[in-house]
């Protein structure tokens, strides 16, 4: 009767998981230029817009402008489509985040905003959920929200075209 391997201390395993986060994150310049955050529990991902002057499109209501509304959720929406991408070899182990270099990010194909009321002059908060992945391409849903997620600022849907992976299955 063999014995099963003893797991992970805990520890170690959210260290991997954030440092893998922090290099998803890091890769992508306009994420630091519009001041985005990304932050994890668990295997789930709530990206988070910090507020700036500078994202500001209208001064005399003041209101984020839409384009930076609309990248806010394409970020989220690549973040969370990345993120199931490497879930499985993070979580086996077989991804080393300090060393390994990360798959390449996907490409959108289609993306859709639907602009559900004024982005005010605060904090917005973002998640997104991948309704289909393959290994050609993905589907991902993504709502925005403020001060209450039951009121939603913008949704939007995307199709992004996975990158090819070394080996990988139709997960």
């Amino acid at each position: 009767m063999s014995r099963r391997p003893r797991p992970e201390p805990v520890q170690v395993v959210k260290q991997r998981r954030d440092a893998a986060l922090r290099r998803l994150v890091e890769h992508v310049p306009y994420v630091q230029f519009l001041g985005i955050t990304v932050d994890r529990r668990g295997d789930e991902l709530t990206a988070t817009l910090n507020f700036s002057d500078k994202l500001i499109g209208n001064p005399l209501l003041p209101a984020i402008h839409g384009g930076v509304t609309a990248s806010f959720l394409e970020v989220t929406a690549i973040m969370e489509v990345s993120w199931a991408m490497i879930w499985d070899d993070l979580e086996s182990g077989r991804l080393d985040p300090q060393t390994a270099d990360l798959p390449r990010l996907p490409k959108t194909i289609d993306f859709a905003v639907d602009y559900l009321r004024t982005g005010l002059p605060r904090d917005a908060y973002a998640r997104a959920r991948v309704t289909r992945q393959g290994r050609r391409y993905a589907s991902v849903q993504v709502e925005a929200w403020q001060d209450n997620r039951d009121r939603p600022f913008a949704h939007a849907s995307a199709r992004f075209l996975m990158p090819p992976r070394d080996g990988g299955s139709d997960g």
